[in-house]
């Protein structure tokens, strides 16, 4: 589902709860960037955060993974809007502002900062992508993800690792483990992974 589609469907869904024409909402937000903003304000003003960071950068980064994972999988268009052109609404400022400040005592410079912020953001919504396309394609098929790579990928991947034709990937279907993991486990693995590189960079870039 394109963030086109998506947004179209939300205009109608808002006019219909306001009882008036999506075209009408036009007179009241003069262009579509414009509402796109505000939806993604408000979706934003979901996200419960403390006051300030704990200090716990990790901790902090933690957290807030979480809670836009939470609301990207309530509102299945949130990350196509967010990726598809810069926005600074203000609730995703203050989203923002949390990520930069949890490590905002670090020692790193601006750049090493907001570069680690963006590591994280788009682990997150890579993931939040996979996941949404997994629920679209298990209502499509009627099928849950488990049943559709047994009964519907099954029988090609087999044919494939039985060819030898490509001993990695019939390595990665043999003996990985994440694959069979829940999706809240495989967020966790993920985002550990990435936490976890940069943690490992930090003292590199603090003596820098």
């Amino acid at each position: 589902m394109t963030a086109s589609i998506s947004l179209a469907a939300t205009t109608r869904r808002i006019a219909c709860e306001l009882g008036t024409g999506a075209m009408s909402l036009y007179r009241y937000v003069p262009r579509r960037d414009d509402l796109s903003d505000l939806m993604i304000d408000l979706v934003m003003g979901e996200i419960e955060l403390p006051d300030g960071p704990s200090g716990d950068w990790r901790s902090d980064l933690t957290l807030l993974a979480w809670q836009i994972r939470a609301a990207g999988l309530r509102h299945p268009w949130l990350i196509g809007l967010l990726t598809g052109r810069p926005t600074l609404s203000p609730q995703l400022l203050r989203v923002h502002e949390f990520a930069l400040g949890a490590f905002d005592r670090m020692g790193l410079d601006i750049d090493d900062i907001t570069g680690f912020v963006g590591m994280v953001d788009d682990y997150i919504h890579s993931a939040i992508r996979g996941e949404i396309g997994w629920l679209e394609e298990a209502s499509r098929t009627g099928l849950d993800p488990e049943r559709w790579k047994r009964d519907y990928m099954g029988p090609y991947v087999r044919q494939v690792v039985e060819s030898g034709a490509f001993p990695l990937f019939s390595r990665s279907v043999v003996e990985s483990r994440t694959a069979h993991l829940t999706p809240d486990e495989r967020f966790r693995h993920g985002l550990d992974r990435i936490l976890d590189a940069v943690a490992a960079l930090v003292p590199t870039l603090r003596s820098r």
